[in-house]
């Protein structure tokens, strides 16, 4: 694992912290990451890097993200942020997964450890955000089984509690729900923000800056992420 935080004790303390995880790269920027190119299972990013007015090149936020993906990575932000529509932009950026700073260290490393091995992390919020989609018919793939999955977590309801209600066993719903989360980050991959607004309700433009292609430098996440 490779981390990407500005914040030099998240760098030096998150591999004795979370001993589970085998930090080989720890470093302030994704540029000096990708200068030293090292081989890693999934990229450990904070979306708020640094002043951009000390160090205007500095990419970080959805830029950061298309940045690491276009280089083959794999993308865990780690981040504070909480709006649910930044989160879900990181998503549709390409990030594989999103952990809040604010969980618990054991909490946060299980989840860490599921994004390098190659699952999907989803907060709640984004997969609200999902579920309204699909129950609008902006996503459509699914089966009747992963709707109801989908519908019992986007309400908050627990394994244990949706295996009761459908009468299958809790381990069946997680690997139902690992292929889910895949299926649903890449639909939301290939929705455009006109799509997701009208399925949404929001007004035109809403999303644009979030999703749009040409938002990829580091002062346009900047400007919409602090509203510069």
């Amino acid at each position: 694992m490779a981390v990407v935080d500005d914040a030099s004790l998240i760098r030096e303390s998150i591999g004795l912290l979370m001993p589970g995880l085998d930090v080989v790269a720890a470093v302030a920027t994704v540029e000096e990451l990708m200068r030293r190119r090292p081989v890693v299972d999934v990229v450990l990013l904070d979306l708020h890097l640094t002043n951009l007015e000390q160090q205007p090149d500095v990419r970080q936020g959805v830029a950061a993200i298309r940045a690491l993906t276009g280089r083959g990575y794999r993308v865990c932000i780690y981040s504070q942020e909480e709006r649910r529509f930044v989160l879900a932009a990181c998503i549709a950026a390409g990030a594989s997964g999103a952990v809040s700073k604010a969980l618990p260290t054991g909490r946060a490393e299980q989840l860490l450890l599921e994004v390098a091995s190659g699952g999907t992390v989803v907060p709640q919020s984004v997969v609200g955000i999902l579920e309204v989609l699909v129950r609008r018919g902006s996503i459509t793939l699914l089966s009747e089984r992963q709707r109801q999955l989908l519908h019992g977590r986007a309400r908050g309801l627990s394994y244990a509690q949706i295996a009761k209600q459908l009468f299958v066993s809790e381990s069946t719903l997680r690997g139902y729900w690992l292929d889910l989360t895949r299926s649903l980050s890449d639909s939301l991959r290939s929705l455009t923000p006109s799509e997701i607004e009208r399925a949404l309700g929001l007004a035109p433009g809403d999303l644009l800056e979030f999703w749009s292609e040409e938002a990829t430098d580091a002062r346009d996440w900047w400007r919409v992420d602090t509203g510069r």
